[in-house]
C-alpha cells in the first residue's frame, strides 16, 4: 500500500498513513475522467435561453391586408417569422443539458483523480485543520507554511472557521467529504486531505 506522511498545519511530520491501493493507486484512464467532467459541466449549464415563436409573440391576430388585389405576397399575420418583429424559427427554448453516467464510472473516475494527484506528489495529508477564529490572514499563513497556493481542501465534516476563512481566497476551495468530485480535484493544483476525510473516502470508494 502507498505510504504518505501526515503533517500538522505547521508542516511538521506527525506520523505516516497507509493509503488503500484500490483508491489511491488506480490505473489512469483519461476517457473516464473526460466523461465524468463533461457530465458535471453539462449539469451546471443553466439551459435558460429562450425565444418566442409566432404563437407566443403578442399581436398578429388580424390578417394585415386582404388576400388578393394588393400586388403583395399573401400574409396571414404580422407576427410571421418572415416579418420584422415576428416570431423566431427554431430558436432555443429552456432545456436541461444534463446527462448521466453509471455509478461505477463515477466511482472509478474519482479513484483515478485521487490516484493522479497522489502519483504527482501533490497530495498532502494533515492530521487536522483547525482555526481558532474566522481569519483569512491566518488561513493564508498556514497555506504558505505548507508551500501551497491553489488547493482543494477536503474536510471530514463541518468546520465553520476554516470554511469561512477560505471562502474569499482565490484558487482555494474547501469541500466536505460528501461533496468530493472529479472536476474540483482536477481543477486545483494541490489536494489537501484531513486524515479523517481520508478514512471516509477509502470507506466509500474501496468497496
Amino acid at each position: 500500500m502507498p505510504l504518505v506522511k501526515v503533517y500538522s498545519t505547521g508542516k511538521k511530520k506527525v506520523g505516516d498513513l497507509e493509503l488503500d491501493e484500490r483508491v489511491f493507486n488506480a490505473e489512469i484512464k483519461d476517457h473516464l475522467l473526460h466523461d465524468v467532467v463533461r457530465m458535471q459541466m453539462a449539469k451546471r449549464r443553466a439551459g435558460t435561453a429562450s425565444t418566442k415563436n409566432r404563437s407566443v409573440v403578442r399581436g398578429g391576430g388580424r390578417k394585415p391586408y386582404r388576400q388578393k388585389g394588393t400586388g403583395r405576397s399573401r400574409a396571414g399575420s404580422i407576427r410571421s417569422p418572415l416579418w420584422r418583429g415576428g416570431g423566431v424559427i427554431f430558436g432555443p427554448t429552456p432545456r436541461d443539458f444534463g446527462f448521466g453516467v453509471p455509478k461505477k464510472v463515477k466511482k472509478q473516475a474519482l479513484r483515478i483523480a485521487l490516484s493522479a494527484r497522489a502519483g504527482e506528489g501533490k497530495l498532502l495529508v494533515l492530521n487536522q485543520f483547525q482555526l481558532k477564529e474566522v481569519k483569512t490572514k491566518s488561513f493564508i499563513e498556514i497555506l504558505n507554511r505548507l508551500g501551497v497556493e491553489k488547493a482543494l481542501i477536503v474536510i471530514s465534516g463541518e468546520n465553520f472557521n476554516l470554511e469561512r476563512s477560505a471562502r474569499n481566497v482565490l484558487g482555494v476551495k474547501v469541500l466536505r467529504v460528501e461533496g468530493l468530485n472529479v472536476y474540483d480535484i482536477l481543477n486545483h493544483e494541490h489536494l489537501i486531505l484531513v486524515k479523517k476525510a481520508v478514512e471516509k473516502i477509502q470507506e466509500r470508494l474501496a468497496a
